[in-house]
């Protein structure tokens, strides 16, 4: 396992319980989902794996070492985290400077900082924007530049806090299709907090809903939308196309024989439905 998170608990500062009786495995080349209503833990967890938060009971592993004994700089080597708000990360004048200013502090010579971020930027299409100022990017171009200065240090491992957050809907799967296009072509293993429902089934391996700082389900998305009461209890709901089939099944008795969770796979499914009442 890349990341393997076994919590008792930790606590923040007023002593309010934020994680507690939670494990969790990240295998290599995995693209998984933290999936939950607000307040419900997702960015304390991430800070957790990436070794930002340490006062914690139990233990987090990274490729099999705890992270509690590693030095930060051998941490940063591999994980990052993409905060939500991508004004929080980026400072530098323009996207070039940004992208370059975890590999200077590595220690690279200029010529390696140059072919890092120029890979980096190719990498999230940002190329054409090296030399353009921070404050004169769009949101979504922003949480871009977030990712690829963490792909320039050489991080193989991606936390990202609702990377999807703020976008419109296209820039929404725009966002999607360049993280599995990470995981996929590079190796990319990523770990998305998220409470956006519909893009989930499209693109994640496996997902993990967390509730009140506790892992209640897991497994693979068609695994876990499977029950929209227990769904509901967590302030959630099912993606909008099973919560259709879902009720036309159970309202309208309709004989679908597993609930969708993609338009593809409701379009298959409507038509097999369809031929059986024939």
């Amino acid at each position: 396992m890349r990341i393997s998170v076994n919590l008792e608990s930790y606590k923040y500062p007023d002593g309010t319980v934020a994680l507690s009786d939670l494990q969790l495995q990240i295998a290599r080349g995995e693209f998984a989902g933290i999936l939950g209503s607000n307040g419900s833990g997702k960015t304390t967890l991430l800070k957790v794996m990436d070794g930002l938060i340490k006062g914690y009971r139990g233990e987090v592993l990274l490729d099999g070492e705890n992270v509690l004994r590693l030095h930060p700089r051998d941490i940063y080597r591999k994980v990052g985290l993409v905060f939500q708000n991508p004004d929080d990360q980026l400072f530098a004048s323009n996207v070039f400077e940004d992208a370059a200013f975890g590999p200077r502090n590595m220690g690279c010579a200029e010529a390696e900082v140059k072919s890092r971020v120029e890979a980096a930027l190719a990498s999230v299409d940002m190329s054409d924007f090296a030399g353009k100022g921070i404050h004169n990017l769009s949101y979504g171009q922003k949480k871009r530049v977030c990712i690829a200065g963490l792909l320039a240090m050489g991080h193989e491992i991606l936390l990202l806090d609702e990377p999807t957050a703020g976008l419109d809907p296209m820039g929404e799967y725009r966002m999607m299709e360049l993280l599995t296009r990470l995981n996929r072509d590079q190796g990319v293993t990523i770990v998305m907090a998220t409470h956006s429902v519909d893009l989930v089934p499209i693109f994640l391996h496996q997902l993990h809903i967390l509730s009140k700082g506790r892992l209640v389900r897991g497994g693979a998305p068609e695994e876990v939308f499977t029950a929209p009461e227990e769904l509901a209890n967590v302030k959630l709901r099912l993606p909008h196309i099973a919560e259709l089939i879902y009720q036309l099944k159970h309202e309208e008795g309709l004989p679908f024989t597993r609930l969708p969770l993609t338009i593809g796979e409701a379009r298959r499914e409507m038509v097999e439905a369809m031929s059986r009442k024939r």
